[in-house]
């Protein structure tokens, strides 16, 4: 093992999440599903997204899961029904979640987010008040998946969010091992930017496809970051791994999530044929990396750009510059909202 795969673990020392605020999040969503299990059409409830897989990354955010209703019980629910539109299904839903969380979170509080219910609770645990998301999903009559809803347009969408997870935590323990390592890794790289350029979901679904059996965490990084650019720049599509759901989505122009893969490809690639270069292999990742990873404390001009790169102030002396020692603030260009593309 070299030093790119080192540093990537120290990288993963920093982003893992925090036991307790991740054990608190299972037992909020395993609460939230036990009390919607006794809404009226309930069928079951299921755990998506990052807790089954085993993705989270500090700080723990949301938990994800659903209830799924029999359409049979609610005949004028949805696309393949009368064309009842998912808002009022969605308040009746909350009406029983909040007095029931409430019960063993007295502060707790049922919003909605674009699937569903979202539960706030106001009881953080190491700093960190988890939250659940939960979709109201509908059997469909034709077609794999369900129906979920999209509040923002009132609308129905088709969606396998239970298959995906059967998929993404599917094969051998060292292949779903380095899946799950890569996809934090990926998280960590794009929530860097002011404007993530990825939604977590499709960060998952290149893990998938790309990660082979074998493949070493750095090797199955550079993989991905790799096999993603070439896909934006040369206009491809990334499908649903379910065959359900349309394309997914760029959160940011096309042009723009090129340029993000391709740098942060061409930063891994460099790391790893400079394998045995701690120095060589730190500047690399420092351009990915930019917020975990320092460029080499030496005197060249990176390792002073890199500092300024840093939230904190930097000292005068660290920067090398003369006179009495004093603290340079980081400053970003102006209308700058993040790391550049």
């Amino acid at each position: 093992m070299g030093y790119t795969e080192d540093i990537l673990n120290d990288i993963r020392g920093q982003i893992d999440a925090h036991p307790q605020p991740l054990a608190e999040a299972r037992t909020r969503l395993d609460l939230v599903r036990s009390s919607a299990i006794g809404f009226q059409g309930a069928l079951r409830t299921y755990r998506s997204g990052s807790l089954p897989q085993h993705t989270f990354i500090h700080p723990v955010g949301d938990g994800d899961g659903g209830v799924v209703l029999d359409r049979r019980v609610y005949p004028q629910l949805g696309p393949e029904g009368g064309g009842e539109t998912p808002a009022d299904i969605t308040d009746d839903l909350c009406a029983l979640l909040g007095p029931a969380v409430r019960k063993v979170y007295p502060k707790a509080r049922c919003g909605t987010s674009k699937r569903g219910p979202k539960i706030t609770f106001g009881q953080p645990v190491d700093g960190q008040d988890p939250t659940v998301d939960l979709v109201v999903a509908l059997t469909r009559k034709a077609g794999a998946g369900l129906w979920i809803p999209n509040l923002e347009t009132n609308s129905w969408e088709a969606s396998d969010p239970e298959r995906h997870v059967v998929l993404f935590t599917g094969g051998e323990e060292s292949l779903r091992r380095t899946r799950r390592r890569v996809v934090r890794l990926l998280k960590a790289w794009n929530k860097q930017y002011g404007q993530p350029g990825f939604s977590s979901h499709n960060l998952t679904v290149w893990a998938w496809e790309f990660v082979e059996p074998g493949m070493g965490m750095a090797k199955a990084l550079s993989t991905v970051l790799s096999k993603a650019a070439l896909r934006v720049e040369t206009g491809g599509a990334t499908r649903d791994p379910a065959g359900v759901s349309p394309n997914v989505k760029l959160l940011v122009g096309r042009d723009v999530a090129a340029r993000r893969l391709r740098t942060a490809s061409d930063g891994v690639a460099e790391a790893l044929a400079n394998d045995n270069d701690r120095e060589a292999v730190l500047s690399a990742l420092s351009r990915v990396f930019y917020r975990y990873v320092d460029a080499p404390a030496s005197g060249s001009l990176a390792g002073k750009i890199s500092a300024l790169r840093r939230p904190s102030p930097v000292t005068t002396v660290a920067l090398g510059l003369g006179g009495a020692a004093a603290a340079v603030r980081p400053t970003r260009a102006f209308g700058e909202t993040g790391h550049h593309a």
